[in-house]
């Protein structure tokens, strides 16, 4: 803002009150804006036009001595020495914007400290020392195409303009075109757009420019913004040097490249923020009709703002158009790209400026990645998709992560969901479908073979992988093992199904049952019913009875561990132990029975869980299954204590402790680990019945401990709500509370019931 803006605005502001009008009422009598009144009264736009002057001389009912005065200010405020108006004037549809809070917030916190460094600036000098001296703060925006980079830094030019009095620069850098301006160009635009006098431009000729750039953008305070940069290499010589200067750099790509920057990098919309996008464009009265359709249209949109943005749009020109039908219509994958354009406004292009600036070797792997199975994926399943090595792999991935068509978190990458469909229409167009199943079977066999490799590290007789397997994933260790079998769960299970979509029978069977003990590590992932059940159909295909009857345990486990289901578990264990009986198989049925005591204890009836429990354990002894043997102990313990038999289900806990203690050299150690977890946490479940508080305390920590040394968050969060209830009875309700608090922080892995329980223990100590 210069000083003949703010007396033009001053001016206006003097005649409208004079008149007796509101800004609404100016505005309604002239046909000029409300923002654009007030924006003009604030200096916070260039002098109108002297149409515009002469419609607010209109709207005011000046006379001609008064109609001549506004015009002459106008005049003045149109022709300073340096022009406040940027390269290009702000455009239109960004009064919606919502959202946002935690980076504008950030933007207005430099923005601030900017002005407070060069709070001494004057708008028509050189400025103090500290103004010129002082570095320009600078800040990268980056973020995927759609993201509202732009949108976002216009918005901070509206909101900030007060804090830069010598004016908002704009400069569109066009860095998705074919051929992007030069700096030389860019810079040459931003002085005329200060008015340098051509004569002075030639007379430094063009190595003098930068020079002239630089003193210019130094002596002023000025809010700079750099939109749409291709790359480091644009944008470098475009920064000023020093000065009173804040910087807001806009582009798809992260500009890593770029030193001394604030980064502020943009994903989607929240949920809450994607409604109220929504919501602004189409009207409450729409949006409350019907909210979970509006949910949808979020959902499906991806909360990318751009294709909200399309989205609101084509319900705002929609009129008869119900939320729901839009809902409806981007339903279809297959469609939602084309369904997802208004006008010229098409998501899938801004899509394609990005894409086409990709190397063939990044093009190609982005393409591939739309035939992951899951959410994301790490460098070694990337690099399946295209023969590469991994460390290839990874460096083109981070090519992609740099070019802002891929997410990264760690060592984990992933495609926004609109991108995912982009990638694969580019697939389909480019690719044949010969190419496309040889990269989907390389991938899903990859992951099919590794997490059977992986499993096994927690199976009998396994361990760890085979002298000479060459991997190149880091399975070294079970832990190892763990985290990429949880890393890769949504992947290799997504192969899985494939697989047996394929009738790949035999590899289903194989990856479910080397995934069968490791299942205890996991319990609440979500998706072991439905691989043990996909595995007991492959096995009914192959026409393996034993094979049936063994995965028909595992799924009456899922369903009664996993689901809480023990009705159906009893089915399901009814099965295997009428398929192992005709197969002739001790083992199995020796585990049907097991499952069976199990389902009827949870179901309270603890007689016939005593009677099963019993034939289990007699079948384990029977074929020397001392993992079986464990389980069964076990188990009896549990019904006892649940039947109330205190004091016989301790006996029977701290016999099986002794048990484990003589033979747990010769079991696998995943094994008896968990089973060592399972009787600390009964004897101490035990103990706290008996109102042995002490006792109780100490067997649920050495529980907790177990938990955390195998990582198996399911259990930690059970026997935190135990130890946590204990703790309350024998008055330490402290301690009681770190328990709860720490059960309620587990996460996802955690059992959902126990954490709700803590949760409520929680409120009532909170409550006295």
């Amino acid at each position: 803002m210069n000083g003949e803006q703010a007396a033009f605005g001053a001016l206006l502001r003097d005649m409208r009150m004079s008149a007796s009008l509101t800004i609404e009422g100016l505005a309604e009598a002239s046909g000029v804006s409300v923002r654009g009144i007030g924006d003009l009264e604030r200096g916070r736009r260039a002098a109108p036009q002297r149409r515009t002057v002469a419609a607010l001389a209109d709207g005011l009912g000046l006379g001609d001595a008064q109609r001549e005065r506004l015009l002459t200010a106008a005049r003045a405020g149109r022709s300073p020495a340096y022009s406040p108006v940027g390269v290009r004037a702000l455009p239109r549809g960004i009064d919606d914007f919502v959202g946002r809070e935690r980076e504008l917030e950030r933007l207005a916190e430099f923005a601030r400290r900017t002005a407070a460094r060069h709070g001494g600036a004057s708008g028509s000098g050189s400025g103090t020392g500290e103004g010129s001296a002082g570095v320009p703060l600078v800040v990268a925006v980056s973020g995927a195409p759609g993201t509202g980079k732009t949108t976002l830094a216009l918005h901070a030019v509206r909101e900030f303009a007060d804090l830069f009095p010598d004016g908002q620069l704009v400069v569109d850098l066009r860095g998705m075109d074919d051929v992007p301006p030069q700096p030389a160009e860019l810079m040459l635009g931003v002085l005329r757009a200060l008015q340098v006098a051509d004569r002075d431009l030639a007379r430094t000729g063009p190595g003098g420019h930068p020079g002239l750039y630089r003193q210019l953008l130094a002596d002023r305070r000025y809010l700079l913004v750099l939109d749409n940069a291709r790359d480091e290499a644009q944008v470098r010589p475009l920064l000023p040097g020093s000065g009173a200067c804040m910087v807001v750099v806009t582009s798809r790509r992260m500009l890593t490249g770029l030193e001394s920057v604030h980064r502020l990098p943009l994903g989607e919309l929240g949920v809450r923020e994607s409604a109220e996008f929504l919501t602004a464009m189409v009207g409450t009265e729409r949006a409350v009709a019907d909210p979970d359709a509006l949910s949808d249209v979020a959902r499906r949109c991806g909360h990318l703002p751009l294709a909200l943005r399309v989205a609101g749009n084509w319900l705002a020109t929609r009129t008869g158009w119900t939320v729901g039908r839009l809902a409806d219509r981007l339903a279809l994958e297959e469609r939602r790209l084309d369904a997802l354009a208004a006008g010229d406004v098409r998501v899938a292009a801004a899509f394609d400026l990005s894409y086409r600036q990709l190397t063939p070797v990044a093009a190609r792997l982005f393409r591939r990645l739309a035939l992951v199975p899951g959410p994301d994926t790490g460098a070694a399943s990337a690099a399946q998709l295209t023969g590469q090595q991994v460390f290839d792999a990874e460096d083109t991935l981070e090519e992609l992560v740099e070019a802002g068509l891929l997410g990264a978190d760690q060592d984990r990458y992933r495609l926004h969901d609109l991108l995912r469909l982009y990638a694969r229409t580019r697939l389909e167009a480019e690719e044949s479908v010969q190419d496309t199943a040889l990269a989907r079977a390389a991938l899903h066999r990859w992951l099919l073979d590794t997490a059977t490799i992986a499993g096994r590290w927690f199976e009998p007789d396994h361990g760890a992988p085979p002298e000479g397997w060459q991997g190149v994933v880091d399975l070294s260790s079970a832990d190892r093992a763990r985290e990429w079998l949880q890393a890769e769960g949504a992947n290799w299970l997504g192969a899985l199904r494939a697989a047996a979509t394929a009738g790949d029978h035999a590899t289903v069977v194989e990856v479910a049952e080397a995934l069968h003990w490791f299942s205890d590590q996991w319990i609440f992932w979500g998706h072991w019913p439905e691989v043990f059940d996909t595995a007991v159909r492959s096995a009914q295909a192959l026409g393996d009875a034993v094979v049936e009857a063994t995965q028909l345990n595992y799924h009456a486990w899922a369903l009664l561990l996993c689901e809480g289901r023990p009705g159906d578990s009893l089915v399901r264990s009814a099965e295997a132990l009428q398929v192992a009986e005709r197969a002739g198989d001790l083992t199995q049925r020796a585990w049907a029975h097991s499952y069976t005591s199990w389902a009827h204890t949870l179901l309270g009836d603890y007689p016939q869980a005593l009677d099963a429990s019993r034939e289990a354990a007699r079948l384990f002894e029977a074929v020397g299954d001392l993992h079986g043997t464990l389980q069964g102990k076990a188990g009896y313990g549990i019904i006892l204590l649940r039947a109330g038999r205190t004091e016989e289900a301790l006996a029977s806990d701290l016999d099986t402790l002794a048990f484990l203690d003589e033979t747990g050299d010769r079991m696998e150690p995943h094994i008896a680990a968990m089973g060592r977890l399972n009787l600390h946490a009964g004897i101490g479940l035990a103990y706290s019945v008996m109102e042995r508080w002490e006792e109780s305390v100490a067997h649920l920590q050495t529980a907790i401990d177990l938990s955390v040394a195998a990582r198996n968050t399911a259990m930690l969060s059970r026997c935190l709500i135990r130890l946590g209830e204990s703790l309350l009875s024998a008055g330490r309700p402290e301690e009681a509370r770190e328990a709860f608090v720490r059960c309620v922080s587990l996460g996802l892995d955690a059992d959902p019931q126990r954490v709700a329980e803590a949760r409520e223990r929680l409120a009532a100590l909170n409550a006295g």
